[in-house]
């Protein structure tokens, strides 16, 4: 569990560091890239958004804060790379760290959300959507991430988790 009020391990607590909802934005964190998604203000139905190269953290930090600021968001969902024992390994770390360091420069509550099958659970979605194989390599980490945020938000709109 992180130190930092900010980051927050789970839909209920989160749930409750926004008690008037608001637009939020998912986050799937690659090593090249970062996938994007938002939703609504009454966090019914995650979008996928961009595919963000990913560069310094002061450049993707300032280019989350632009989105943040134009969609009003109240919160960030994080997806958090559990191995598929629950453990947590260098990825996940790193996912912690960006998100410490994102809560600093947004001051926005951050959901760390486990994303554990969320990227084949996307290219499952494009491949029935009959998206083709080079369309779906632009588009599978802002899938992803609508994916996780969607998982969140059905979390969210559910009793205690």
């Amino acid at each position: 569990m992180d130190e930092n009020p900010l980051i927050i391990d789970s839909a209920a607590a989160f749930r409750d560091a926004l008690p008037d909802g608001g637009a939020l934005i998912g986050l799937d964190l690659g090593t090249k890239t970062i996938g994007v998604a938002v939703c609504d203000a009454g966090w019914q139905f995650a979008s996928a958004g961009k595919t963000l190269s990913r560069g310094k953290f002061s450049r993707d930090s300032a280019v989350l804060s632009a989105l943040a600021t134009e969609r009003s968001a109240t919160g960030i969902v994080i997806g958090l790379p559990r191995n598929m024992d629950g453990s947590e390994g260098p990825r996940a770390q790193a996912s912690r760290a960006f998100a410490r360091n994102l809560s600093q420069a947004l001051d926005l509550p951050i959901l760390l959300w486990d994303e554990r099958w969320s990227t084949a659970s996307a290219e499952r979605d494009m491949v029935g959507q009959d998206i083709s194989r080079g369309k779906r390599a632009e588009r599978i980490d802002s899938h992803a991430a609508a994916v996780i945020l969607q998982g969140a938000i059905d979390a969210l709109a559910g009793s205690s988790i």
